[in-house]
């Protein structure tokens, strides 16, 4: 049962965080095609709500749910390929967001606060935007292809 139970927390953890992360990129995309700066705030400031309500909750519940399940199938973390790798790619994915995506998504809310709608602040705020673009696909992708090894446990060398 115990097994079980945090298998079921591990992958619930796991739809929950790619879920928000995958969200939050077709929000984004979305607010931004209307090229109105309060609907890019708006959108941005429910992209950083989200996080702290869903992303980060998902990423707790992934690790404790993670390292719960293997202990509990007597699975050796460092030294089983399947496992090492995936914590290498979710590391990255987090190291990603905290360094690059984070501070992206404040400048963008702090520039659509304020801007007025001229090309200037546009060009600025399309600039900011492609970066967060593409590491917020950076901090998806790395998850995602740990997930895809998680459950095909392909034979790939540990520690």
């Amino acid at each position: 049962m115990s097994f079980l139970f945090w298998k079921l927390l591990h992958i619930a953890s796991v739809v929950i965080f790619l879920g928000n992360i995958t969200t939050g990129l077709f929000w984004a995309r979305h607010a931004h095609k209307s090229r109105d700066f309060s609907l890019v705030a708006a959108t941005f400031e429910g992209i950083v709500r989200s996080d702290r309500l869903m992303t980060i909750p998902g990423v707790i519940g992934i690790v404790i749910s993670g390292v719960a399940t293997a202990i509990g199938q007597h699975v050796p973390i460092l030294s089983t390929g399947w496992v090492l790798w995936g914590i290498v790619l979710f590391s990255i994915s987090g190291i990603v967001f905290g360094m690059r995506v984070a501070p992206l998504q404040r400048k963008i809310v702090d520039l659509a606060r304020k801007a007025d709608s001229n090309q200037q602040d546009w060009d600025t705020y399309v600039q900011i935007f492609k970066k967060w673009e593409l590491w917020g696909l950076v901090a998806l992708i790395m998850p995602v292809i740990a997930m895809v090894i998680m459950v095909l446990k392909p034979a790939l060398p540990g520690l």
